[in-house]
């Protein structure tokens, strides 16, 4: 079993009558509670779920997700495939609007990464059909791309379809030799967009425990097992502020 290792809570300093607390007063105050996990030290030292989820049912991620697709570009980066400054309309010459602004002609990989790639108004789009590269290209850059923030869930979109262009594998496809296998998380499904990459964004369903392996990924400095699957470089600047 490829699971994290289990310990008591006071074997890695924690109090367990402090977690119990927590635990009891959660369950008591919020009622959409799904599952908790807590992880010291690499060690899973409490775990709960809350009936119908389960240890072993796979959960949808939401924007979860697009921490898993910004570590997709980490990986494509240090193979080569892309650079944080390759401008975004380089990998779509065919979905280009007629008249490209010069905001979105300077926005680069780097700037869809930071969630600033000019947008005021985040692109408008269906969570059934997913967002659309076109709709995305075509949505006015009123800002300079690197100069002004707004969260922009399409914008995670775009990296997941700059992956499939670079790669010719969906996001989910790419990160599963790269990253799930690795960590033991079996089975990831990732929910794709009417165009057919990975929705990015959201989507991707995984267990508890594969949040909490992820999350001690970056802890670990992109080493697992003696392997280093992500770059420390990658790390410190993915978990820096911007």
């Amino acid at each position: 079993d490829a699971g994290l290792p289990r310990s008591a809570p006071e074997e890695q300093g924690i109090s367990s009558a402090a977690v119990r607390a927590f635990i009891e007063a959660a369950d008591k105050q919020i009622d959409t509670l799904h599952s908790f996990m807590l992880v010291r030290h690499g060690h899973v030292i409490a775990e709960a779920w809350w009936a119908p989820e389960s240890a072993d049912k796979p959960h949808v991620m939401w924007s979860l997700s697009k921490s898993f697709t910004s570590t997709a570009v980490g990986l494509a980066v240090a193979e080569g495939k892309i650079g944080l400054d390759d401008p975004v309309l380089k990998f779509f010459p065919d979905e280009m609007p007629a008249e490209a602004s010069e905001n979105l002609k300077a926005m680069r990989v780097r700037d869809l990464l930071s969630m600033s790639g000019g947008h005021e108004v985040e692109p408008k789009f269906g969570f059934d059909t997913g967002p659309s590269v076109k709709g995305f290209l075509a949505h006015p850059v009123t800002q300079k791309p690197g100069t002004f923030f707004r969260y922009n869930t399409p914008g995670s979109y775009m990296l997941s379809a700059i992956i499939t262009k670079t790669t010719g594998q969906t996001v989910l496809d790419y990160l599963k030799p790269r990253l799930f296998e690795p960590l033991g998380i079996e089975s990831p499904m990732w929910d794709a967009s009417a165009e057919g990459h990975s929705l990015g964004g959201y989507g991707l369903h995984i267990r508890t425990e594969d949040i909490a392996k992820f999350g001690q990924l970056y802890l670990q400095r992109g080493k697992w097992n003696g392997q280093q699957l992500l770059s420390e470089k990658w790390v410190a600047e993915a978990t820096s502020k911007q």
